[in-house]
């Protein structure tokens, strides 16, 4: 895994707590390094400082998904309290964030949370998903609508196949942060932003409806 942050104590003590977890860790002080390592080497998570040097968390994770590499899941470190970083971040694709001062071992989980592949459905899965011109491939995690490939990031595929597999089902959003993220608290505003951009992903024929007051709910009709 990645860490690149501008700070050098946050990056050592992040790295040894992580590296006594079992995880291999690199490092970068900088926006700059952060990128030669992402496209030299093979990283699974990446956790980048928003407020880093050149350039920052923010701009990386919108050059990573605009690039269309959306098998990297991005952890964002903020500064607390700036709300304005973490919708932003979430916006240009990030999987996750992480406000400042925060403890190596939270950080921890939320890694091994967006390193989790295997969907938070339970039971055993079809190989193949449909729901009208949509149609998901669970071994793959793949996804086209009528034929066309959408790309997720990989909370945004959790979250659809979630949605896919309990239809005609309203869920709040404190329910999708415990069952598709498996937190027992954290942002609400985590879950709109995902919703908002799975709805863009899949354009008109998206069946993510608002149920208002009460939260979300794929229905399995057609798109209103």
């Amino acid at each position: 895994m990645l860490i690149a942050d501008d700070d050098d104590v946050v990056r050592d003590v992040v790295r040894r707590y992580l590296e006594r977890d079992g995880l291999e860790v690199c490092t970068a002080p900088n926006g700059s390094e952060a990128l030669r390592l992402l496209g030299s080497r093979r990283i699974d998570v990446a956790v980048l400082d928003v407020m880093m040097p050149g350039p920052d968390g923010i701009a990386l994770c919108r050059n990573l998904r605009k690039g269309g590499d959306y098998s990297v899941p991005v952890i964002l470190l903020t500064a607390l309290g700036e709300e304005q970083d973490r919708i932003a971040g979430l916006e240009a694709g990030a999987d996750d964030y992480l406000t400042k001062p925060f403890s190596p071992r939270e950080l921890a989980l939320r890694v091994r949370s967006v390193l989790r592949r295997s969907p938070a459905t339970g039971g055993v899965l079809p190989v193949d998903i449909r729901s009208g011109d949509l149609t998901v491939t669970t071994a793959s995690r793949t996804v086209t609508m009528a034929g066309t490939p959408v790309s997720l990031t990989n909370r945004e595929f959790d979250l659809l196949l979630f949605f896919l597999t309990h239809p005609d089902t309203v869920f709040t959003r404190e329910d999708l942060l415990k069952q598709v993220w498996l937190w027992d608290f954290g942002d609400l505003s985590t879950v709109t932003v995902h919703v908002k951009r799975l709805r863009s992903k899949l354009g008109d024929r998206h069946r993510v409806q608002t149920v208002w007051g009460r939260g979300y709910m794929w229905t399995s009709g057609a798109a209103g």
